[in-house]
């Protein structure tokens, strides 16, 4: 898109990706509105959020743009919080930050520019788009088309990336030359808009864990673990009362509170098929097409094909993580995302 003369917001979230975002924006001569999209956080938790706004607010005065807040705390608690804290309680590896995209920061948002006459929306992520199409972020590293699946097609279609062509460094360059009051923050370690609250901590304020006792594959008790509910597939955690790890989630059970771990992450399994819930497409696929797919963030590449229907997606061989419930499973043709959807 030619962005001269073009309204666009920019989602201001007081971190640095969506400082040079605008800035980027400026200089190619779009009107520039940045936007502070003001989510739900945790009573008597802290968070950064009043101190994320002032930021972003000396990013739109050193800009000279105009500066509003949207208020999402509705869209955010109900889509994002109370979707966490089911799908945790039911056992499940909820991925909060898909979420966050297709309600919040695409949902909301989106709705905000469409009500108020925008060309387009703006983005800090790495990602590329091109023709409707979602495509990775060139920085391997900082790639974050994997959080995206989630989101409706249309407001893709209505959304820029500019850092999705450039190296993280090369962002930070950009925000000193800039003079950005922001450009030596740190980058933000939370969840969406939780800030520096680590899931753990809010799961663990939510939920009253108990522990519970850790076995091995064979059966045998090793030690104790500190509430299966808080603890996902493949992840690493600590025990007490157990030989000197590290130790890996490869089964839990909810109900009876216990965990079977390994010391390896990585648990052969055989080849079958992974179904799909609440899937969302952004590409067609020929039938019987050679697809790539990643089930975690940064996670191992997997190849396989897609079903008729797109229900489910069954890979080329055994997989060496374990697949948890309602992870998101996204799938890619090259770099262009096909699409994702949750696993069953």
């Amino acid at each position: 898109m030619n962005v001269k003369g073009k309204r666009i917001f920019v989602g201001l979230s007081g971190g640095v990706d969506s400082a040079v975002t605008a800035a980027l924006l400026k200089e190619q001569g779009a009107d520039i509105v940045g936007v502070f999209i003001k989510g739900w956080y945790p009573p008597g938790m802290p968070c950064t959020w009043s101190e994320d706004r002032k930021d972003a607010m000396r990013v739109a005065a050193r800009l000279q743009i105009p500066f509003h807040t949207l208020d999402a705390s509705k869209e955010y608690k109900e889509g994002v919080i109370d979707y966490l804290l089911a799908e945790y309680k039911a056992g499940r590896t909820p991925n909060p930050d898909s979420m966050c995209n297709r309600e919040v920061k695409f949902g909301a948002f989106y709705q905000f520019l469409m009500k108020h006459g925008a060309d387009a929306i703006a983005t800090g992520h790495y990602a590329q788009s091109q023709n409707g199409s979602l495509i990775r972020g060139m920085d391997e590293g900082k790639d974050q088309s994997y959080f995206l699946w989630a989101v409706p097609k249309e407001a893709i279609e209505k959304t820029l990336f500019p850092l999705g062509g450039m190296q993280k460094n090369e962002t930070r360059r950009l925000a000193m030359k800039y003079r950005l009051p922001n450009a030596a923050k740190r980058d933000s370690q939370g969840i969406c808009f939780l800030g520096s609250i680590s899931v753990d901590d809010f799961l663990r304020g939510e939920f009253h864990t108990e522990p519970g006792e850790a076995h091995d594959k064979e059966g045998n008790t090793i030690g104790t673990h500190d509430g299966a509910l808080v603890h996902t597939l493949g992840s690493r955690v600590a025990l007490t009362n157990a030989l000197p790890g590290p130790w890996y989630v490869i089964q839990k059970d909810i109900v009876s509170n216990t965990l079977v771990v390994a010391k390896e992450r990585r648990q052969s399994q055989e080849r079958s098929d992974i179904s799909l819930t609440q899937t969302n497409w952004f590409t067609d696929t020929a039938d019987g097409e050679k697809l790539s797919a990643q089930f975690r963030y940064h996670g191992p590449v997997i190849t396989g094909t897609l079903s008729k229907d797109r229900s489910s997606f069954l890979p080329d061989s055994g997989l060496e993580e374990p697949l948890a419930p309602g992870q998101s499973l996204v799938l890619y043709k090259g770099t262009i995302v096909v699409g994702g959807g949750s696993i069953v």
